[in-house]
């Protein structure tokens, strides 16, 4: 069968071979992000598994202008990218922020919430993976409830529920926002390439795959990031001045057990004792969805 002309990749905007781990979701994100957005595109890098994956010279991983920058501050530092820009007279060249999850939802939220606010034409990027993968695993506001990181207080799993970002941001009034999956191709380049077209701040946040921090196996990476969507444990959406639009409803509402099983950080959950986790999980995930439902008709 012959693949789809939305896949083909006409000229690669990043070179062959990656500082990443096998099967991550940084090096296939790219890989598109960068064919839609094109060579005249400046990327921010704040610290993170990107920033590695990048490459320190010669070792670059993307044809274009990289500008790595400190943990907190990319937003920041977009902006004065985007602003000399402009003083050059370049107003058609996108300035893309790509971080993760600890950079996003933590240490780098401050910052975000100012460049939103002042709805900054730059696009915001964030791999979310649920942890600060690239230096050791540790807990983040991302990381889901019941998965196991390096630094969950004393013995067990995180028991507090992620960090509400696409809710934060949508309170900020943006022109777009969405989340989008890489098991979900089509719906992720349509997504780039609807905010490449929109003027001002926009944030998308994508499904990160990781097997080291995920205890997953690298060739299931897609599988379970397509499970993660089935089971409406990390519903594609877009946001468009605070009004939600659901990308994609599964055809059939599959349990949140059969992704949590494929990720070995949720392996606590399924000891004896702690059936009551899975369902509160479970309630999280259709109360979550109810809502979103609701946006989307108000």
């Amino acid at each position: 069968m012959e693949p789809s002309m939305k896949f083909l990749i006409q000229e690669e905007q990043v070179y062959s071979g990656a500082l990443s781990c096998r099967g991550c979701g940084w090096s296939l994100l790219v890989r598109h992000l960068t064919d839609i957005l094109g060579p005249e595109t400046v990327y921010v890098m704040p610290a993170s598994c990107l920033s590695i994956i990048s490459g320190p010279y010669p070792l670059n991983d993307l044809k274009a202008n990289v500008v790595h920058t400190l943990f907190a501050a990319s937003p920041a530092t977009a902006t004065g990218v985007r602003a000399a820009l402009d003083r050059q007279g370049k107003q058609h060249v996108t300035v893309a922020v790509l971080a993760g999850d600890g950079g996003t939802f933590d240490i780098g939220l401050q910052a975000l919430s100012g460049a939103a606010a002042r709805d900054e034409n730059i696009l915001y990027v964030v791999n979310n993976n649920g942890a600060y993968m690239n230096t050791g695993v540790q807990t983040s506001t991302a990381t889901p409830y019941g998965a196991v990181t390096t630094t969950n207080p004393g013995a067990g799993y995180k028991r507090s529920w992620p960090k509400d970002l696409m809710g934060i941001v949508a309170a900020h009034n943006l022109a777009y926002a969405a989340t989008c999956s890489l098991a979900f191709l089509e719906d992720f380049r349509n997504k780039v390439q609807k905010a490449k077209s929109v003027h001002g701040f926009r944030l998308l946040m994508v499904d990160g795959p990781c097997p080291p921090g995920h205890k997953t196996e690298p060739a299931q990476s897609i599988h379970v990031a397509r499970m993660a969507v089935e089971t409406r444990l990390f519903p594609l959406f877009e946001v468009e001045r605070q009004h939600y639009a659901i990308s994609y409803k599964p055809e059939r509402f599959r349990p949140a057990v059969e992704c949590l099983r494929l990720q070995g950080r949720f392996r606590p959950l399924f000891q004896p004792g702690n059936e009551q986790a899975l369902d509160d999980v479970q309630a999280h995930v259709e109360e979550y969805w109810a809502r979103l439902e609701k946006l989307e008709e108000s």
